[in-house]
């Protein structure tokens, strides 16, 4: 962790000119979804910017191997959640990000501030008045909802919001829900995360992903001709993974040799193995487990049909969940089966790189598996197209250009 009293004399001399002081609480190699959203943005522009995040767990080896500096604040892991807990760790955050963003202000002089999610938005509220500075906040969804519970805190939020050079958010289903939320002038962008293909830590080359098909399949015993159906996420109610084994049998029934493996834990996974046996396809679900990130391109590369059929419940919804699997199984040039709802929207485009269905509609989810499982020409089209679609970027440099028109599909 790099300490904030030494910063006069271990700046990287190699950085030119940075900018733009990128704040996070959540930030790699913490595995998570805004984390990991924040870190590409940052490999963007990595001459311009500066990392101010919360400690993590290999924080320290991890900050060295970057091409911007990262600075720390500390992170104590002893405090549990709860209401007061998380009260804490807020007020916790609030100082040690005012404290350390003025800081390194008087060491690099930095014009704009990215503050990556409106958890403890009010340091950076603080910020817009203490610094001459612009500022940028980046939404997520649950941090929306955060911030609207209690009076006080939802006028301040607005604040913010209105004193905001731009507002990011990741998703046009979180910008949505946003303007239900609040009625806000500044200029609303939409950036989508990006797939990072090195966080896979393996080769994509067509030899390389044929191999890693192969022996993925004979770990668990899979024939080589038969439809590998693919769901990566937490095994939680919503994530409707029961829908897929729902429809195993019917598959099984017209004829098709299908096998479905699911990778991720859950309190769901008792209830999920107990259906697989009642319907009699236990010996074709397959529980990988929590599997790491470098892992997952072998299950990428031997499925032949990624699918995911999130229920929306507005009451337990994780808004944050951009789902980043879909645009991964896209990239890997797999087609797609997903809920015509949320975020899905941005990453899942109806018959370009998959199949959008109403999720309560057992025709329509088994129709949707029948056509791609008995379509594999249309599989490899969908498959073409996906990758061409998770190849695409909207780069952040983009915020400070607007003329450009290229402005991140700027409202």
């Amino acid at each position: 962790m790099e300490n904030i009293s030494r910063i006069g004399t271990q700046i990287r001399d190699e950085t030119a000119y940075p900018d733009i002081l990128v704040i996070s609480r959540i930030f790699r190699p913490l595995d998570a979804v805004i984390g990991e959203y924040v870190y590409s943005r940052c490999l963007q522009d990595p001459d311009r910017v500066i990392v101010l995040a919360a400690g993590c767990s290999g924080d320290k080896v991890f900050d060295q191997g970057q091409q911007f500096p990262v600075f720390r604040w500390p992170y104590f892991r002893f405090w549990t959640g709860g209401f007061l807990g998380n009260i804490l760790k807020s007020l916790f955050n609030i100082i040690w990000t005012l404290l350390l963003a003025c800081k390194l202000y008087f060491r690099y002089h930095y014009r704009y501030i990215e503050w990556c999610h409106g958890y403890d938005f009010p340091a950076m509220l603080l910020l817009s008045y203490i610094l001459p500075i612009r500022f940028f906040i980046y939404l997520h969804g649950n941090d929306i909802r955060c911030a609207s519970g209690n009076p006080l805190w939802r006028s301040l939020f607005k604040l913010t919001l209105s004193r905001a050079e731009g507002i990011v958010c990741n998703s046009s289903h979180t910008r949505d829900y946003l303007r239900s939320a609040f009625r806000v002038d500044s200029p609303t962008h939409v950036i989508n995360p990006v797939v990072r293909p090195e966080k896979f830590g393996t080769a994509t080359s067509p030899s390389h992903l044929d191999d890693l098909n192969l022996r993925l399949r004979q770990a668990y015993n899979i024939p080589e001709t038969a439809i590998v159906i693919l769901s990566v996420g937490q095994l939680v109610k919503h994530k409707s993974f029961d829908l897929v084994i729902d429809n195993l049998p019917l598959l099984l029934t017209i004829g098709l040799d299908v096998h479905y493996i699911i990778c991720g834990q859950g309190p769901f996974e008792s209830h999920l193995k107990s259906l697989s046996q009642r319907l009699r396809v236990d010996k074709r679900v397959h529980f990988a487990g929590y599997v790491p990130e470098r892992e997952l391109a072998s299950y990428y590369a031997a499925c032949d049909i990624f699918a995911m059929l999130t229920l929306l419940n507005h009451k337990t919804q994780n808004l944050e969940d951009f789902a980043m699997v879909y645009l991964e199984a896209s990239y890997f040039g797999k087609p797609v089966i997903a809920s015509r709802s949320g975020s899905v929207l941005d990453a899942v485009h109806h018959e370009e790189n998959g199949l959008l269905v109403n999720a309560k509609s057992g025709y329509e989810v088994f129709q949707a598996f029948k056509l791609l499982c008995q379509d594999k020409p249309l599989r490899e089209k969908l498959g073409r197209q996906g990758q061409e679609l998770a190849k695409r970027k909207n780069l952040h440099r983009w915020l400070y250009k607007p003329e450009s028109g290229y402005s991140c599909l700027l409202n």
